[in-house]
């Protein structure tokens, strides 16, 4: 064999196993570009995914935020309607007058009385207004007096030293009797629960 055709063999030789590694190197080529736009089209989803999960987890934080502020001005709208009413009551409360207003006042005394035995001496308070009132009332009780005004709507404040007894019959505290066991059923009406 000669030298040339030992040298084109290996020639020969050389390029097919260049050929050989330049299309293995070729496709590792194309395997890794794959595996790489594979994993570029993961991270893309990904970071889909999660700009998707933070804007529905803002979307309820602030739903979440803007339904608790409707629901406390909500609250705050309806205590202002209870206190709206609540002083349009008392103020029908105060202007009670008449055979009305001593009728009331005489049962609240008369309730009060019961708690005070017949040789205590007992002071009977109530609304400056009703100074007159009193003393006409308080002229049925023996041992009973107008003490000084207290600040209220109407009715009695009756107490005596003798027993420390104190007994508040005014028109406000059964006032705040009846809204406390009644607020619900108020609230109810005015707000159609």
């Amino acid at each position: 064999m000669s030298l040339d055709t030992v040298v084109e063999d290996i020639r020969d030789e050389a390029r097919a196993r260049a050929e050989e590694i330049r299309t293995d190197g070729e496709r590792r080529a194309e395997e890794i570009i794959e595996d790489a736009e594979r994993d570029a089209e993961e991270i893309h989803e990904e970071a889909e995914r999660e700009v998707e999960r933070e804007i529905s987890q803002e979307r309820e934080q602030k739903l979440s935020s803007a339904k608790l502020e409707a629901k406390q001005e909500r609250l705050e709208a309806r205590r202002e309607v209870l206190e709206d009413v609540r002083d349009d009551v008392e103020a029908r409360i105060a202007d009670i007058d008449g055979d009305e207003r001593e009728q009331l006042t005489r049962a609240l005394l008369e309730a009060a009385a019961e708690e005070f035995d017949d040789q205590e001496t007992v002071r009977v308070h109530g609304r400056a207004d009703d100074a007159e009132l009193l003393e006409t009332v308080v002229d049925d009780f023996g041992g009973f007096s107008v003490g000084d005004p207290v600040d209220c709507l109407g009715g009695v404040v009756v107490e005596s030293d003798e027993s420390r007894v104190r007994v508040n019959n005014t028109f406000d505290s059964v006032l705040d009797d009846v809204w406390e066991e009644n607020l619900r059923e108020i609230s109810a009406r005015l707000f159609e629960e």
